[in-house]
């Protein structure tokens, strides 16, 4: 048996107990195997509904390995999936395909649907961006707000394709408002809210983070001197009951720029403003290098100084299909009780 083999077969081991208790709760989009984690950096495993997605990072898998993977994970799950592979090592997933292994069927590729928390979501193995349209290590915050909004006003920042916003609808929000700089996101987080008609009806906005948070904040948009602008939306000042904030490692645009590493505190700021007294804001911070203890701390510094002190602060970690064996998930969550 080989290492990666070997290695599979324990990851497929301790999920057992996650995977019933993920199934009896409605939900079918789960990590299978956590690579950087569990035995092959660079190599990662997903179930997405009706489909199973290998895909490799470092280095392209061979075709023996990966018909072994794909068989033992059809076999300890007893289902028949749809296999995808997608070699991310080189740009835009190419892989070689003169040999068939690595071509999925036809109906691996169609439009598909998955399930978490109950709710559908639309799931695509391969289309115009990178990377899946669900990222998976959220479900717990995604659960959270969905447990958390009855009754409120949701504010769902860098958006994607909504998941955020559908489970707070799902759990009951008065209001859920889904913004995002990708017209391409939006229109997946549309199709997630046409695949749940039982659910009230969200908004979405198409703009840059800045204009928009800061609108929504009361302060002003600062413009560069000798520089226009480019067009936004106009939004009233408004304060939400839950905000959820959960940025890019790094973006660029004329308004400014997204940086976890050395500037948290210009997303957060404006967020903090945005959300209600005594309302909560959930904020994300997926840069492996940053540090829970040092980020926390960043964090109530800033809210304390502009005047938004934490009454109570959570820690929400990733579910234990993205195991984190030194304790130090990449992507780190805190509850803020303002």
């Amino acid at each position: 048996m080989s290492a990666l083999n070997q290695a599979l077969r324990a990851a497929l081991a301790r999920r057992q107990p996650l995977l019933a208790k993920l199934h009896a709760q409605g939900t079918d989009c789960y990590r299978l195997f956590h690579g950087s984690q569990e035995g092959a950096a660079g190599l990662t495993i997903d179930r997405y509904g009706p489909q199973l997605l290998v895909q490799s990072f470092h280095q392209p898998l061979a075709r023996e390995p990966l018909l072994e993977l794909l068989a033992l994970c059809q076999a300890e799950l007893g289902l028949e999936l749809l296999p995808v592979y997608n070699d991310r090592s080189q740009p835009h997933s190419r892989i070689d395909r003169r040999d068939p292994v690595y071509s999925p069927e036809p109906a691996a590729l169609d439009e598909l649907i998955g399930h978490e928390w109950g709710v559908n979501y639309r799931v695509r193995a391969r289309h115009a961006g990178q990377d899946p349209l669900l990222f998976l290590d959220l479900r717990n915050a995604r659960g959270w707000m969905m447990r958390h909004s009855a009754g409120q006003s949701v504010l769902n920042l860098f958006a994607y394709t909504c998941g955020v916003g559908l489970c707070a609808a799902a759990g009951g929000a008065r209001r859920v408002v889904n913004l995002d700089f990708a017209e391409g996101n939006l229109a997946v987080g549309r199709e997630n809210a046409a695949l749940n008609p039982q659910l009230p009806a969200m908004q979405f906005v198409q703009s840059d983070y800045f204009p928009a948070i800061r609108q929504l904040a009361g302060l002003p948009i600062a413009q560069r001197r000798g520089q226009r602008l480019p067009p936004y939306p106009r939004l009233a000042e408004e304060r939400f009951d839950r905000v959820f904030l959960d940025p890019p490692a790094w973006a660029r645009s004329a308004f400014g720029t997204v940086d976890l590493l050395r500037d948290y505190q210009s997303l957060l700021k404006p967020a903090l403003l945005a959300t209600a007294e005594h309302g909560i804001l959930v904020c994300c911070n997926n840069l492996a290098r940053v540090e829970m203890a040092e980020w926390r701390e960043q964090v109530l510094r800033c809210a304390a100084k502009i005047g938004r002190p934490v009454r109570e602060v959570e820690v929400l970690a990733p579910a234990a299909d993205f195991p984190s064996f030194d304790g130090k998930p990449p992507l780190k969550t805190l509850i803020l009780h303002l």
